[in-house]
């Protein structure tokens, strides 16, 4: 099990239109995923703390939701996609908001793509992979609930996921919320994002 370092965090605002964006140019760390890939679990566990509400009902995130860390940056919980639950005229609302703040938002320095370790990537999954990969300087994956897959299968998993989505392995992280696999090397990749250039 990996050392966890306490953060200071506090939630500040939930974002549901384009003119709510806080307004301190403090860089921002964004997390993205399906519905039910795990965000609210992979937060409360970098944190160490509660901070994000864990629901069994995919697409209870309906906000960009801001947690101040450690009084230098945020962290960005974006609604989950692919939820077919949503009505449409919410789906298409969110979809304007996101674009707008993925596009637009200079204070972005890492967006986090969360995959399921689970299952192969949907649709979705490899729409916003490869929207990463044209659009976004600094992005990173990671697989989430990796403790669902036994120890001995992980390997395999492992490789036909990074085949499938044609990454290496250096280029992805394993996470897991359970035993708090990971939480040390995402660190890592944060403070890296959001270090002075």
């Amino acid at each position: 099990m990996e050392k966890q370092i306490h953060h200071k965090s506090e939630f500040i605002t939930s974002v549901y239109s384009n003119g709510g964006f806080p307004k301190d140019c403090l860089p921002e760390i964004v997390f993205s995923g399906k519905s039910n890939v795990g965000k609210s679990s992979l937060l409360n566990t970098l944190l160490n703390k509660k901070v994000a509400r864990v629901s069994v009902t995919p697409g209870r995130t309906q906000s960009l939701n801001y947690f101040k860390i450690d009084e230098s940056f945020y962290f960005v919980d974006m609604p989950g996609y692919g939820f077919s639950k949503v009505p449409k005229d919410l789906k298409m609302k969110w979809r304007a908001l996101i674009d707008n703040y993925l596009t637009k938002n200079h204070n972005i320095k890492l967006i986090i793509q969360l995959l399921d370790f689970r299952h192969q990537p949907g649709i979705e999954d490899m729409e916003m992979l490869e929207w990463l990969r044209a659009s976004c300087d600094n992005f990173a994956v990671v697989f989430t609930k990796i403790d669902k897959i036994r120890i001995t299968h992980r390997h395999r998993q492992l490789n036909s996921l990074l085949k499938n989505i044609n990454m290496k392995k250096s280029d992805a992280l394993m996470f897991s919320s359970v035993d708090k696999t990971g939480v040390e090397d995402l660190w890592n990749i944060i403070n890296s994002a959001v270090s002075p250039r």
